[in-house]
């Protein structure tokens, strides 16, 4: 018996959200706490599931933030870490009129990305029954190597490896080997989230949801998920007896206020579901479907409202949306493509 469902790790951070103008003009941005794993394990939690959580901030005003929401939703934060010469990194997000989001990063190099192999907590690495990661881990040194570490604790213990590829071109620094870096570890993972998007980057830009599917299984997952907006996600999974399942679960439309985070809800209501049985990756397609149907309604409530951490449903909030018949109009903003 794992005593964590999901254990990530990688970036967290605090997103400053733009939140209107002062009587002057100028901007206002709201403070809260972020990063792609972070937020992924937190929707774990705040589900009800068992979640852990290993990186490193700044021993600065913004850690201590981000530490006390963490612990305020039940996520393990004993493997956290504090970094003496990096500020917590920050976003600075900005909104469309559709809820899109644009990003600027301070982050240079960011507190996020100096955790190095010797600050892994292994014991909480052989306690987890899946380890979820991110590719922004992969940008820096010694935060690659310590995600690589991470990743060989937990196989080697048996858990099970979730990763969601996520390009944001100017923390790659323009570097040409970003696209080989964030496929290597396709192999290593047993599923994987990636947008539409994120696809096309990764496979080039004719490359259909069904041939991109089929493409990550044939690298070594058992599941691969491809986001599609308001389409819903399209996935393809391995069977026991080698044959494959694959289609597409929509979603229900909503109006969308905030798309932050939108993604990792979503893997983050996924990996939920998968930890609910005995064997996460013992598929039938009528059970993968309905656990696909719960992880999109985790991401619809999330957009509905702001922040990230802050948006994740509960488990009564996602039951009873489930039960709730969303007519669509044509008044209605459809879900944004929550795909990072």
């Amino acid at each position: 018996m794992k005593k964590y469902d999901v254990l990530a790790l990688g970036e967290i951070l605090i997103d400053f959200t733009f939140a209107g103008t002062n009587a002057d003009g100028k901007k206002l941005y709201e403070e809260n706490p972020g990063g792609a794993p972070a937020n992924c394990v937190s929707a774990v939690s705040k589900l009800g599931g068992r979640g852990a959580f290993i990186g490193m901030t700044g021993r600065d005003s913004f850690g201590e933030d981000l530490r006390r929401v963490l612990e305020e939703i039940h996520v393990d934060t004993s493997g956290m870490r504090y970094c003496e010469s990096q500020h917590t990194t920050l976003a600075f997000v900005s909104l469309d009129p559709s809820g899109e989001r644009h990003f600027s990063f301070c982050r240079n190099p960011g507190a996020d990305t100096q955790i190095a192999p010797k600050d892994l907590d292994q014991e909480m690495l052989k306690n987890a029954r899946i380890l979820h990661i991110g590719s922004l881990s992969l940008t820096d040194e010694p935060a690659k190597s310590a995600t690589l570490a991470a990743i060989d604790i937990v196989k080697k213990a048996g858990g099970l490896i979730s990763y969601d590829p996520n390009y944001r071109a100017n923390l790659w620094k323009g570097r040409r080997d970003a696209f080989d870096l964030m496929k290597s570890i396709f192999p290593l993972a047993d599923t994987v989230k990636v947008s539409d998007e994120e696809l096309a980057l990764l496979f080039g830009s004719e490359t259909s949801a069904q041939e991109g599917g089929n493409k990550i299984l044939d690298l070594g997952p058992s599941l691969a998920m491809i986001t599609l907006g308001a389409k819903g996600v399209y996935y393809a999974a391995k069977l026991p007896d080698g044959s494959r399942i694959s289609g597409t679960v929509g979603c229900k439309s909503v109006k969308v206020v905030d798309t932050t985070g939108a993604g990792d809800s979503f893997t983050g209501g996924m990996l939920y579901r998968l930890t609910r049985r005995e064997n996460p990756l013992v598929f039938t397609k009528d059970g993968l479907e309905e656990d696909l149907n719960f992880a999109n309604t985790v991401a619809s409530i999330c957009v509905t409202r702001r922040g990230a951490i802050p948006a994740l449903p509960t488990l009564e909030e996602v039951e009873k949306f489930s039960e709730q018949k969303i007519q669509t109009s044509t008044k209605t903003k459809v879900l944004a493509p929550w795909i990072f």
